[in-house]
């Protein structure tokens, strides 16, 4: 069987590839401000540490990699490279080395994932959208999108299978929380989202492995999981589910006396805090 190889690199998405270095054999010293966003970016979370590195790499020893981008009228569009065009950004230049290329619409999404798969990888969910908004576009099917991109069909679907997460676990995939395994582990035990919630809560707090989490996603519609403590008043029980799946983590409302008690979120990291403060304050 031949083997599926992903670094064949970005060429090899593009039929005209050879003729088009060859037409380009220089790159282009393009000013910054004449550069408009890919609107196919499959990427919507930047790591910022990791960006600000970049940075940091940019300024001491300018951009290594030139970007790669498309004329779109007197412009240009990004095709790809869009974290070294925000760290260029980031530290004030005001040009960047860029290959210019014409690729027409239907591939700009295809050749974005890609990039970005062999560079920086893509948080699970983004790279899962990805692959989903491929399918529709082209109106192919998993096992060709496999094929055009050098990946297993299981990988493919595997990862469009996080997309049936509910939206409070789907955050925790994002932010690193839970792996693909764990979250995978969750869809297969049927459950409601939020009984799925507080499986990944147990996940988070005891540290359980993916086959751990496994195995106790196929029990847990023939045993309970330990549940937080239950307040006397179904109102309160109400209102603190509700509080679950909107800051997407565990909370407890505690009853002390008559008329008053507490609200405790628990939070697993500091971007964790950060995520579920900017959460409150939107609202």
């Amino acid at each position: 069987m031949k083997k599926k190889v992903l670094g064949r690199g970005l060429d090899a998405l593009i039929p005209e590839a050879k003729r088009a270095q060859q037409e380009t054999t220089k790159t282009n010293e393009i000013d910054i401000d004449r550069i408009e966003p890919n609107p196919r970016q499959p990427r919507m979370v930047f790591d910022e540490a990791r960006l600000e590195e970049l940075a940091t790499s940019i300024r001491e020893n300018g951009v290594i990699s030139p970007i790669m981008v498309r004329p779109h009228g007197d412009r240009f569009q990004l095709i790809a490279g869009e974290r070294r065009l925000s760290a260029a950004q980031r530290i004030g230049l005001l040009k960047i080395p860029a290959i210019v290329r014409e690729v027409p619409d239907d591939r700009l999404l295809e050749i974005a994932l890609v990039e970005n798969i062999q560079r920086e990888q893509l948080n699970p969910m983004e790279e899962a959208q990805a692959y989903q908004k491929l399918i529709e576009e082209t109106g192919q099917t998993q096992e060709q999108i496999a094929e055009r991109l050098g990946k297993d069909r299981s990988t493919v679907a595997n990862s469009i299978r996080l997309l049936k997460l509910p939206s409070a676990i789907s955050q925790l995939v994002t932010a690193g929380k839970l792996s693909p395994g764990h979250a995978r582990a969750l869809l297969a035990s049927g459950a409601a989202p939020l009984e799925m919630l507080r499986l990944a809560e147990t996940i988070l707090e005891k540290g359980w492995s993916v086959r751990e989490a496994e195995r106790q996603a196929k029990n847990s519609q023939r045993e309970k999981l330990p549940r937080p403590p239950k307040v006397a008043d179904p109102n309160e029980t109400a209102a603190e589910d509700r509080l679950r799946l909107a800051l997407g983590t565990k909370v407890e409302i505690l009853t002390k006396a008559k008329n008053s008690g507490e609200i405790r979120i628990h939070f697993y990291s500091h971007e964790d805090l950060t995520r579920i403060f900017e959460l409150i304050t939107e609202k």
